[in-house]
């Protein structure tokens, strides 16, 4: 099982399950534990926010404290207990082992599966295949009288008809039971689901708690982890991905090329073009589509707010003021990430060259430099 590929886990890292130190959500965990202590707690919890900031390895988090810890009462004639303070639950109590170890009988994670044709591959959505393994756990009774825990991990990624199976257990809420829907995107989730969960807001790690977040991982770090920390804008999962695919150096030679813009070599940029072409380089790829459209935004910013207090690459806080160096152009700037956003989207789509793709938007935001230097 563990050579399947599995959606929830950000390669170089730790399953969620086993990060047992969930650092950067202080507040969500306060208002979770608030809740829970106030013996009124909701059913359905969304935990939203950007990809990769520690939503899952939350979500077990919470797992295992509500499997963990009975339900607070009065206490009877010795009077109310106190209410928890954490929502840690040591490495080494059972209900933490068993769910390390995928065995916990109160747990239920629902998520992608691998594709029935081709098992390198995972399916591209939630089935509703999935939703009836769901209510089959919901049907047996919760072991000795534990909470029951369902993690849907992402909720986003559910088609249509999964998404209504989920919307007539919320409806209908089993005893003992909660759940938490993982969320990316929640405009893409029904408004009626949404209108069922209590929202939890996570938000992106701040530069030392990335740091932090990334050495608990044991994830080799580079020199300049200034530029990792930017670059990947308070993701764990990005900066992972950013490690992994060299994304630093890759964004790194876009900035380095765009100094001499307008008039940017376009023999080194056919190469890097030439770069992004060949077997197993679709990741990468991918990335660099990424990066592309995260530096014409700080293009633009840079227009309204001046040069970003912390640079991603070296000597791009010059090149960005240089290029955008007020509101007018950065309009043009932001509407031209609009286009080129677009162009790719479309590119990708219908699967035309990449180095195609690479080339022609590279000429693209030339074209724009020299267009906005003309007006100086």
């Amino acid at each position: 099982m563990s050579d399947l590929p599995q959606p929830d886990r950000v390669d170089g890292a730790p399953h969620p399950r086993e990060t047992s130190q969930v650092i950067g959500h202080d507040a969500a965990a306060a208002s979770f534990l608030d809740s829970f202590s106030s013996g009124r707690m909701h059913h359905a919890w969304m935990l939203q926010g950007p990809r990769g900031i520690g939503k899952a390895s939350f979500a077990y988090q919470i797992a295992r404290f509500l499997i963990a810890t009975p339900p607070l009462d009065d206490g009877g004639m010795f009077g109310a207990p106190e209410p928890p303070t954490s929502l840690h639950i040591a490495d080494d109590h059972p209900v933490a082992r068993r769910i390390l170890a995928g065995s916990d009988p109160s747990l239920f994670v629902l998520r992608r599966a691998v594709d029935d044709k081709d098992n390198t591959k995972l399916k591209t959505v939630i089935t509703v295949d999935e939703a009836r393994k769901l209510k089959e756990f919901l049907s047996l009774s919760a072991t000795d009288g534990a909470t029951r825990v369902v993690i849907v991990d992402a909720a986003d990624e559910m088609n249509i008809q999964t998404a209504n199976a989920i919307l007539k257990v919320l409806e209908e809420p089993p005893a003992n039971t909660v759940f938490l829907l993982i969320c990316h995107q929640p405009s893409k989730l029904l408004p009626t689901i949404r209108s069922r969960c209590r929202t939890l807001n996570l938000s992106r790690l701040n530069p030392q708690d990335m740091e932090r977040a990334l050495r608990a991982a044991n994830v080799p770090l580079p020199a300049d982890t200034h530029h990792l920390t930017t670059l990947s804008d308070g993701s764990v999962g990005e900066a992972l991905r950013l490690i992994n695919l060299g994304g630093l150096d890759t964004y790194a030679d876009l900035v380095d090329l765009l100094q001499n813009a307008p008039g940017l070599d376009r023999g080194r940029l056919l190469k890097m073009a030439e770069g992004m072409v060949g077997r197993g380089k679709a990741p990468k790829f991918e990335l660099f589509l990424g990066q592309i459209d995260v530096l014409l935004s700080r293009i633009a910013r840079a227009g309204l707010m001046g040069p970003p207090e912390a640079e991603a690459a070296p000597r791009e806080a010059s090149l960005l003021v240089r290029l955008c160096a007020s509101p007018h152009a950065a309009r043009e700037w932001a509407g031209l990430q609009q286009e080129i956003g677009a162009r790719l989207r479309h590119g990708r789509a219908v699967n035309l060259d990449p180095a195609a793709l690479v080339l022609d938007t590279g000429l693209k935001i030339d074209q724009a430099a020299a267009r906005l230097a003309a007006k100086r």
